[in-house]
């Protein structure tokens, strides 16, 4: 199991303040990217490595296609 003890959590600059659903992202580990549920802090939390995370967002961004 990864140690977060030191994770230093932060949401989305898109993300409003309505309450909706979103994520937060804690990029300050070594060798990971961890990611949880911002309504469910205490919840499961998944790990990445930090080049799987950038190519996720980048992705996500709409820089690549996977395909």
């Amino acid at each position: 199991m990864t140690d977060l003890t030191g994770a230093i959590w932060r949401k989305s600059t898109r993300s409003g303040g309505n309450g909706g659903e979103c994520v937060e992202v804690a990029t300050n580990l070594p060798g990971i990217v961890a990611v949880r549920d911002s309504k469910d802090p205490g919840g499961p939390v998944l790990t990445f490595t930090p080049g799987s995370w950038a190519a996720f967002v980048s992705t996500a961004r709409g820089g690549q296609s996977t395909c």
